[in-house]
């Protein structure tokens, strides 16, 4: 796969102001596990996700963000990062739902780089994650209104399964994988 490579911008406006724009990171993107040094950035970032979409967050209703460490990855998730140049730009966790099934929730990626193919990275490698573990299904939900959230799954694979309460619930069947 290529690189993802940096592309500045620049734009003049009516006024003959210069703006220069960051559009995508100047390093290839990796992805890899989430480490306790990356919970204030990872906090942020998954914030400003929940922001952009709804307006305004109220951080007390999101307390699990308050101790990734403790509420995902000591509990078995699998909470990767995606990283460009040392900054995380994306971020997304696998947990258990339920014996061989297993849950997509947080699932984040910068604004800038939004509709760039990150967040089908992210999903895939958790989809792989989950057919290591030898999970059959994989669900996850958001908010029925998110349609690039809902799009992206969609594209992933995920079919929906239902509406309540104002999300949708989407499922995917898992093949096993050759790795186990």
């Amino acid at each position: 796969m290529e690189p993802v490579r940096n592309s500045l911008i620049r734009r003049h406006c009516r006024t003959g102001c210069h703006h220069v724009e960051r559009t995508i990171p100047a390093e290839p993107i990796t992805i890899r596990p989430f480490l306790p040094e990356d919970q204030a950035v990872t906090r942020r970032l998954i914030l400003a996700g929940l922001g952009d979409h709804f307006g305004t967050i109220d951080e007390t209703l999101n307390p699990d963000l308050d101790d990734i460490t403790a509420s995902y990855v000591d509990q078995g998730s699998c909470v990767v990062v995606a990283e460009s140049g040392g900054e995380i730009v994306g971020a997304g966790t696998l947990k258990v739902e339920s014996p061989g099934v297993g849950r997509l929730v947080r699932m984040t990626v910068a604004r800038e780089l939004r509709g760039r193919g990150l967040g089908r990275r992210l999903v895939n490698h958790l989809l792989d994650e989950a057919r290591q573990r030898g999970y059959r299904r994989v669900v996850v939900e958001t908010t029925d209104d998110w349609q690039d959230a809902i799009g992206l799954y969609r594209a992933c694979g995920f079919q929906t399964e239902g509406f309540r309460d104002g999300d949708i619930h989407m499922f995917l069947d898992l093949e096993p994988s050759n790795e186990q």
